[in-house]
């Protein structure tokens, strides 16, 4: 996703989150500290961090934010990032994943239980963020959007190898372990800007908006893109026999075959019948159906935030709506 220009509105903000997070890694214990710089520095498009910097400032274009109010912004923006990598690190074992954004995930080169522990300690290191922040509120938002995302993981593990999930229990796994964390960025940054009840409400909504159609094309992603573009390998999803929209799509609408090997796969997974599979969800319009709703999203962001001001953070958020599912890495 190409995001130069929208990180540049809040380039000096976010050269302070990138300082704040490095700071925040520091441990007596070497190997919390070797693995934190590992995964966190590991590229990456940072896009929950930008997403609360660009709606506190957004949210308050008018009159601008007060010191107080940019250094809560800038901390709310490295608590959310510590939560998305302690996230990926717990993600990466459930999933036994091995490649993430070109490299070699934590847990196949330190193993499991070191990536478990370290993911626990960036939890807690983002709570005590928190404290330090000092907002009841961003807490109260927090707590639950990450109790929110671990059911939503739970949820993704009981549908794997379920080829009966529905495509509104797709949606609802998504939006809870994926687009809820957008969510949480977005309003926490409106609410360390002291923004109107209105301001955000209209924020959350777009963080949840652009949130689920980020992981809209994640999915799509499985099966149009090679593993040097997405920094993993190709058909992880179907290994793993988990029902995303696209293989949900080809059980309905693909030919009989079609329907026969996908169903199989979820309910076995594995990657026996990659590349048919990856010919049956092209041919059968499942692409082009997830992606439509990917875009659907994106304009629900969009509409979402039209009663902010006009204001060159606004017009970031815009774009960064429509790079969401326009990536494909």
């Amino acid at each position: 996703m190409q995001s130069t220009k929208i990180h540049d509105v809040v380039a000096d903000e976010f050269s302070q989150v990138n300082d704040h997070i490095l700071s925040q890694l520091k441990s007596e214990i070497p190997l919390i500290e070797q693995i934190g710089y590992y995964i966190i520095s590991n590229g990456g498009k940072r896009m929950r961090p930008l997403m609360v910097l660009l709606a506190a400032r957004a949210a308050q274009s008018s009159q601008g934010l007060s010191e107080t109010q940019l250094s809560g912004a800038v901390k709310m923006a490295a608590i959310i990032e510590f939560i998305h990598t302690a996230t990926l690190l717990h993600d990466d074992v459930v999933d036994e994943s091995d490649m993430r954004r070109g490299k070699k995930t934590a847990n196949e080169e330190w193993g499991n239980a070191p990536s478990v522990l370290v993911g626990d300690f960036l939890y807690s290191r983002a709570f005590q963020m928190m404290v330090n922040v000092g907002s009841v509120p961003c807490m109260e938002i927090l707590s639950n959007t990450t109790n929110i995302i671990s059911e939503g993981e739970v949820q993704q593990l009981i549908n794997c190898g379920d080829p009966d999930t529905t495509e509104d229990g797709y949606l609802k796994v998504i939006q809870y372990k994926t687009a809820k964390l957008f969510e949480g960025a977005a309003l926490c940054g409106a609410v360390v800007a002291n923004a109107s009840t209105a301001h955000q409400a209209a924020l959350q909504a777009y963080g949840m908006y652009v949130g689920t159609a980020f992981q809209l094309i994640d999915d799509v992603m499985d099966y149009v893109s090679t593993a040097q573009e997405m920094g993993k390998s190709v058909g992880d999803d179907l290994a793993e026999g988990k029902p995303t929209l696209p293989l949900i799509y080809t059980m309905k609408h693909g030919n009989a075959d079609a329907q026969a090997r996908v169903r199989q796969a979820i309910l076995t997974g594995g990657l026996d019948h990659l590349e048919q599979i990856l010919s049956d969800v092209r041919e059968c319009g499942a692409i082009e159906y997830t992606e439509n709703k990917a875009m659907e999203q994106a304009s629900l962001a969009i509409n979402a935030i039209k009663e902010l001001p006009e204001s060159e953070y606004k017009s970031a958020l815009i774009e960064l709506a429509n790079a969401a599912v326009k990536r494909r890495n």
